[in-house]
């Protein structure tokens, strides 16, 4: 029985005993107005039953009462014992967490501490030294690749100015020898002219057609030889070039080549046929005109010109 339901029954107990004596005190005062010795004698009797109920009632009040007392302190005991062992079991477990936290933190050191001494790192200067270390590689690595793209941007700047200084130096020459071949043109003098191409092969020494009307100017002052070899240096230079093969073939007629001359002269026609028409008025080829060759070169022309 707990501490509550005993409780509820003394108070139930108390309330008894004073409803019954109440009762009995009105039953007593009735007795009393009705007859005198019938009231005596229930009074006697009362009396006598009183001392009988009393003391077991309070008897009984006492004994409940000390009970409540004692379930009191053995819910108090029970509590303070509970209340302690709870607090034991904080206690205890925060002490295990700590303990296990502080083990967890010195495992991580020694493992740390072992990575360190396996991986060489004995000490937090040779962590410095390597980094250093590595930095240092690092940079110099970055500062290579950074020369080897700023050497190629030289170079290609260098590459850049220089086409633009050919380029500038280029058009320099070509407004030059545009200037000379105009002086050229207005010129009278035969040996002026040549001058004038010595200047254009000054400029450029390959210019094939300075090299083919300086021959041609040659051949007009009886220059015959020197302008052969111009004519084969401009053959050199550019063997597609039809003017050159006709001044060949001029100098050699002249020199007396017939053969030489005649095969010149097909090859210059071959390469530009408007050539054909100068064959007839050409005053070089005067001595070919026996030549069988250089007439059915000449009779195509006629025929050419006849059909245009």
């Amino acid at each position: 029985m707990n501490f509550n339901t005993r409780l509820l029954l003394s108070t139930l107990l108390v309330s008894t005993l004073a409803f019954s004596g109440f009762c009995t005190a009105q039953t007593g005062d009735s007795a009393n107005q009705t007859a005198g010795t019938e009231s005596q004698a229930k009074a006697s009797e009362l009396n006598i039953d009183k001392p009988l109920y009393k003391p077991f009632i309070e008897r009984y009040i006492l004994d409940e009462l000390k009970q409540l007392r004692q379930d009191q302190q053995a819910m108090r005991a029970e509590l303070t014992d509970k209340v302690t062992n709870a607090r034991l079991d904080v206690s205890d477990r925060a002490i295990r967490y700590t303990a296990d936290t502080t083990n967890n933190v010195f495992y991580i050191i020694t493992t740390v501490a072992t990575l360190l001494v396996l991986l060489g790192w004995k000490s937090l200067k040779d962590i410095k030294d390597n980094l250093v270390s590595v930095t240092e590689q690092r940079l110099e690595r970055m500062t290579q690749e950074y020369e080897k793209r700023l050497n190629a941007i030289e170079l290609a700047l260098k590459e850049r100015s220089d086409q633009i200084v050919a380029a500038q130096q280029n058009i320099s020459d070509n407004a030059l020898i545009h200037s000379l071949w105009m002086r050229a043109g207005l010129e009278k003098s035969e040996h002026e002219k040549i001058k004038i191409y010595d200047q254009i092969l000054d400029v450029n020494p390959n210019d094939v057609e300075a090299l083919t009307y300086k021959a041609d100017t040659l051949l007009d002052l009886d220059e015959d030889s020197w302008a052969l070899s111009l004519a084969n240096q401009a053959i050199e230079n550019d063997s597609d070039y039809a003017l050159a093969y006709w001044q060949k073939g001029c100098a050699q007629a002249k020199l007396g080549f017939e053969n030489e001359a005649v095969a010149d002269i097909k090859k210059a026609i071959e390469l530009s046929q408007s050539l054909q028409s100068e064959l007839p008025i050409e005053s070089y080829f005067e001595n070919l005109k026996e030549h069988p060759e250089f007439s059915k070169l000449v009779e195509s022309s006629v025929v050419a010109e006849e059909q245009a």
